[in-house]
């Protein structure tokens, strides 16, 4: 068994303060194939020390030498990808294909984004042509406190830890207890890397100990969190105290609207497979499909003629199949709203209850469609975290945009028409971070957030960087001296 229960502090790898071991269980399986250690109030105290000490220089290196520490990062990420993949695959149960193709080359994708972005940015100008006495410095915020989730572990590493020191902060991470090891393997990357002692710093452990003592620290000066929104709400909290600013990236109940006017086929099954893509477990995935009445009936068809197709398998399988949730506690919450859906009357067409067929081990579930459902079901309300599609009618363009935004939620939004013009003034109507339009994909460097529940900031680009820079206002500057 894979032993990593040592944590990364100020440039060594060091023991807890106490020893408290936790066994990741393989998702697939439901066996234990690795042991951390999960820390305490104690570590954290270490860790933001070298951070503190560490910050003191880190903050004052030129934008050249930040440059050249991410490309040394990128050039050591890109030799590690195989055993990226494989620590991802064995912890949260994706694919490995999937694990490798969008899992582990998101982090290179967001890593290579960053380097662009600190090559470009201007981190000092003047206010205005007419006020060049005015000028105006954006400087690293300080010690960062960052806290990443399972479902894509290094699409969420990356998008804080490399802005976080292209800005010039250093920073304390702490990875989700159930998908610890890619961080592992991350800090084993920064170490070869050849960072400073304390930049970078990791320590295990779950939200009740770590989390909340990062929240309270009061030598950390910025909290940043990507989960669920009640534990956003839990970090937001602890932060208050010590008035931290907070960036938060939550959870979200996508709609999907698909007009009668689209291209019908590929509309319905784009919408489907991205729905269940890394087995449904994406804050982003387009959960809530709402169709034209004139084709509903024909797009649910459609929908569960899809989803017959969408293969569930082993993680160590190659392929494009999809593989277990998580956890034990993500399977039993999706299996509880699968049923809650059927209760409340929604009809399935496809999957429900239960582990698919040839499966009596693993966190496997059915790819599952409900349609006829309303808005106000609990699978319309809440994020369920599984490969389970709502389907829903809608009779006009404005009840339409009432139905998507009628949410608490407002991350992301998907738009299916054949006349651009209305799906852009749709577009325009949706109270979300991010539209996507007849299938456009996201390019690096976009920013990634959302509106109302679904957080605060932005993840992603000249956003994502200026999430860890303070602003300050100089007058009276002569440019003259320099």
């Amino acid at each position: 068994m894979l032993r990593k229960t040592d944590f990364f502090i100020d440039g060594k790898w060091v023991a807890p303060a106490v020893a408290n071991e936790l066994e990741v269980i393989n998702p697939a399986d439901e066996q234990p194939f690795a042991v951390i250690s999960m820390g305490s109030g104690a570590d954290v105290d270490k860790a933001v020390a070298a951070a503190r000490r560490a910050f003191e220089s880190w903050s004052v290196t030129s934008r050249e030498e930040r440059l050249a520490a991410l490309e040394r990062l990128l050039k050591v990420y890109k030799t590690r990808m195989g055993d990226m993949a494989k620590a991802i695959s064995d912890e949260m149960g994706a694919p490995i294909k999937l694990a490798f193709e969008s899992q582990a080359a998101s982090g290179a994708g967001h890593i290579e984004a960053f380097i662009r972005t600190l090559r470009d940015y201007t981190f000092e100008a003047p206010l205005s042509d007419d006020n060049r006495g005015e000028r105006i410095v954006h400087e690293p915020i300080g010690v960062c406190g960052l806290i990443t989730p399972w479902n894509w572990p290094m699409n969420q590493v990356t998008l804080k830890v490399v802005p976080a020191l292209a800005a010039g902060c250093t920073v304390v991470l702490k990875p989700s207890e159930v998908a610890p090891i890619s961080s592992v393997v991350f800090a084993e990357i920064m170490e070869e890397a050849n960072f400073p002692a304390g930049v970078f710093n990791m320590v295990n452990g779950d939200g009740p100990q770590v989390g909340e003592a990062m929240s309270r620290h009061p030598g950390i000066d910025m909290m940043s969190f990507t989960g669920s929104t009640r534990a956003g709400i839990a970090v937001a909290k602890a932060a208050s105290e010590t008035i931290k600013r907070v960036a938060l990236e939550l959870g979200g109940k996508s709609p999907n609207i698909v007009f009668a006017d689209s291209d019908l086929e590929a509309a319905i099954k784009r919408g489907v497979r991205h729905c269940f893509n890394n087995t449904g477990q994406s804050c982003n995935a387009p959960t809530r499909m709402l169709v034209e009445r004139p084709v509903y009936d024909r797009a649910v068809g459609i929908a569960a003629d899809v989803a017959a197709t969408v293969k569930v398998g082993s993680p160590a399988d190659d392929g494009n199949h999809i593989g277990p949730l998580s956890s034990e506690v993500q399977f039993t919450k999706v299996q509880s709203l699968i049923e809650k859906g059927i209760k409340e009357g929604a009809r399935v067409v496809a999957g429900g209850l239960g582990r698919p067929e040839g499966f009596n081990r693993g966190y496997y579930v059915r790819p599952t469609i409900f349609a006829d459902v309303n808005n106000d079901m609990t699978i319309a309300r809440e994020e369920i975290f599984g490969p389970v599609l709502a389907m829903i009618p809608f009779d006009t363009e404005d009840d339409a945009v009432a139905i998507a935004n009628d949410t608490p939620y407002g991350l992301a939004a998907y738009v299916q028409s054949g006349d651009k013009v209305r799906a852009q003034r749709v577009a325009r109507k949706l109270r979300a971070g991010m539209v996507q339009i007849n299938g456009a994909s996201r390019p690096y460097g976009s920013p990634f957030g959302g509106y109302k529940q679904s957080g605060l900031g932005r993840e992603g680009g000249k956003w994502g960087l200026e999430d860890f820079l303070e602003v300050k206002a100089v007058s009276g500057w002569d440019e003259a001296v320099g």
